[in-house]
């Protein structure tokens, strides 16, 4: 048995995702997932090279993309694709604290009885169109171009250089006061961005509010559904998730990276904007 794993490790290449539960580190997880194939490998050999795509800090949870042997150059390709992000994030409208988090240093309490969804929305109109344009500019294209219009109103446009966080859709998903939830849609960011983020609508509807959870749902072609939960991260599992993966980033390898379709308002894009638990032990 463990001469047959060591071949399957010796010809598996390939990216494959994991869920990362919060309250765990990216690093003990890529960790976990090392050590659990290196005890089927044998004795002989001490380590494997399994790379980590785009991070998720300590405090978030979601897809987390990794990378065995090989599957690291796909992980550069991603990076250089500018894969968009879906994430859903939680709010707590009425108090801000030091960190953005629930559980920091409270440094304001604030009432939010005359926070409306339908005002909720007209900030996320806002903070979407100027994604948009954001987009446009760091994708170094003219609209009156015919081809290029036509990528824009695709949601095809993609930036020519690493650049700042870009929200390229966002949403309320629930909204009963004091919590809220939206779906975000960005690519560059970073958790801790997207937790300023409420922090700033708070303040934008004259009130304060602080992030509860981050969670990723989806970077570039990976979803939850093709994430490998704690119980998984092993070798059967792990095989299967690398070959079911290659037909996910076979346009990867092709330099056509993902991204999902967002279609951009044109006419938004003309106009200035007014203003801008699940923990599973992994430590045992």
């Amino acid at each position: 048995m463990v001469r047959f794993a060591s071949h399957v490790l010796r010809t598996l290449h390939g990216v494959f995702a994991v869920y990362k539960p919060p309250g765990v580190h990216w690093k003990l997880v890529r960790d976990t997932v090392e050590t659990n194939l290196l005890k089927v490998k044998g004795p002989a050999y001490r380590h494997l090279r399994v790379g980590a795509g785009h991070r998720l800090d300590t405090g978030s949870s979601g897809v987390f993309v990794l990378g065995i042997c090989n599957g690291n150059k796909l992980l550069t390709e991603m990076y250089n694709g500018h894969l968009t992000r879906d994430y859903t994030v939680r709010g707590t409208f009425g108090k801000a604290t030091d960190n953005f988090l629930e559980f920091g240093k409270v440094i304001e309490k604030t009432t939010y009885d005359h926070i409306t969804r339908d005002k909720l929305e007209r900030i996320l109109a806002v903070i979407q169109g100027s994604g948009q344009k954001a987009l446009i500019l760091h994708s170094h294209v003219d609209l009156k171009c015919q081809e290029a219009y036509e990528l824009a109103v695709k949601g095809e446009l993609r930036p020519m250089d690493k650049s700042p966080p870009i929200i390229l859709g966002i949403r309320c998903l629930e909204f009963s006061p004091p919590d809220f939830t939206l779906e975000i849609q960005c690519m560059h960011e970073t958790q801790q961005y997207l937790r300023k983020m409420i922090h700033e609508i708070g303040l934008e509807l004259r009130s304060t509010a602080v992030c509860t959870q981050v969670r990723r749902t989806r970077d570039g072609p990976f979803t939850v559904d093709q994430a490998l939960l704690r119980n998984q991260w092993n070798l059967k599992h792990i095989c299967k998730a690398v070959t079911d993966c290659r037909a996910l980033t076979k346009d990867l390898i092709k330099d056509k990276p993902f991204t999902r379709q967002v279609n951009l308002d044109t006419k938004e894009l003309s106009r200035e904007p007014n203003s801008v638990s699940e923990v599973e032990e992994l430590r045992a």
